[in-house]
């Protein structure tokens, strides 16, 4: 599937969070959403990107955006993630990587010359309404999040 664009309407999706209970987007309307994809849980660059918008969040919290993690693993992996570098937002597990493949982030990766699929690290700004304001491909996890608060804050 193509990368949704700015303007399109967000694709719905309904996951299990690190919790276990389960989180449907659309459920979300009326706040700004920031979804980012990352590939696998307490890896160097996952950690780098979860932990800046774990470090950003009051810049988000006044926004009134809520943040999503979300990346193949499980829930209970999610819930060691998260535990592990004391992350206050929701992680989503993705297992059957339906909802990367819905956003278009579920893409050939190679590795040290081995190719294999995984979610490429991108990143949806979602308005109130439901709709894709900012997409962020290729992602570079240091700083990120304050680029992503920027865009948030173009929203009013």
């Amino acid at each position: 599937m193509p990368i949704p664009q700015p303007g399109e309407s967000a694709p719905d999706f309904t996951l299990d969070t690190d919790a276990g209970t389960p989180l449907t987007l659309s459920a979300l309307r009326g706040r700004n959403v920031v979804l980012f994809f990352y590939p696998k849980d307490d890896t160097p660059g996952c950690t780098v990107e979860a932990c800046s918008f774990r470090n950003a969040l009051p810049r988000f919290d006044a926004l009134d955006a809520v943040i999503l993690g979300v990346s193949p693993d499980s829930a209970k992996k999610h819930a060691k993630f998260r535990q592990k570098y004391d992350l206050p937002y929701a992680l989503l597990a993705d297992v059957g990587h339906a909802v990367a493949d819905a956003y278009g982030v579920w893409q050939k990766k190679k590795f040290m010359g081995r190719e294999y699929m995984g979610n490429a690290r991108t990143t949806f700004v979602i308005d109130r309404a439901g709709r894709i304001a900012h997409v962020f491909e290729n992602v570079k996890p240091l700083g990120h999040a304050d680029e992503v608060a920027e865009a948030v804050a173009t929203l009013g």
